[in-house]
């Protein structure tokens, strides 16, 4: 399942925001990979992130990594930069985008090749 996230950093964040997402800890990219989380990338437009997350069960997962020591440590470090989520009021389910449209599925359909 494809997954978009919606935060926005505090104000000021922004470079060091983009440096401490250069590598992350290589405990939270286990944790990652032992909760079904395949891809998480992320883009930034002035202080919004937008977050595209491909993995197995983001419900499950989320669910998991609140107790997940790695996370919990990276939350710590990473989240004085982060003002909120979008959404975060009705959990990790609330945080979701819907998704609206893509030019990929549109072409399936239609039988065009990618």
């Amino acid at each position: 399942m494809i997954v978009a996230l919606h935060s926005v950093l505090h104000e000021g964040a922004e470079e060091q925001y983009d440096r401490d997402h250069q590598r992350i800890p290589a405990d939270l990219e286990a944790s990652f990979a032992r909760l079904g989380i395949h891809e998480w990338s992320i883009w930034r437009s002035g202080r919004n992130l937008f977050h595209l997350v491909d993995c197995d069960d983001w419900l499950g997962a989320t669910k998991a990594l609140e107790d997940d020591p790695a996370n919990l440590a990276w939350q710590a470090h990473i989240g004085r930069h982060v003002a909120y989520f979008v959404g975060e009021e009705g959990g990790a389910a609330g945080q979701v985008l819907p998704h609206v449209y893509s030019l990929r599925a549109q072409r399936s359909a239609d039988g065009a090749a990618d």
